[in-house]
């Protein structure tokens, strides 16, 4: 297995693609960079998905129903 250092150039994480990603699931994070400066981050994911709200909002009264307050939606 190769080392590699906390910093890749780009053609390195193309050459080293699947044993990086073996890498980043085990935990390891890696700076891809491009001309020497940094253009991207290959991480792990989270366990969750970031993108699910699923179960988040709480909610106590009626939302459907209208309100007793007039508003203007163009103010």
């Amino acid at each position: 297995m190769v080392k590699f250092g906390k910093s890749l150039g780009a053609f390195e994480v193309k050459t080293h693609l699947s044993q990086l990603l073996e890498q980043v699931k085990r935990g390891k994070s890696f700076t891809i960079t491009k001309r020497g400066r940094p253009i991207a981050k290959l991480v792990p994911l989270s366990s969750r998905d970031p993108m699910s709200l699923r179960g988040s909002v709480k909610y106590h009264d009626d939302i459907v129903s209208p309100i007793d307050e007039a508003w203007d939606a163009n103010a």
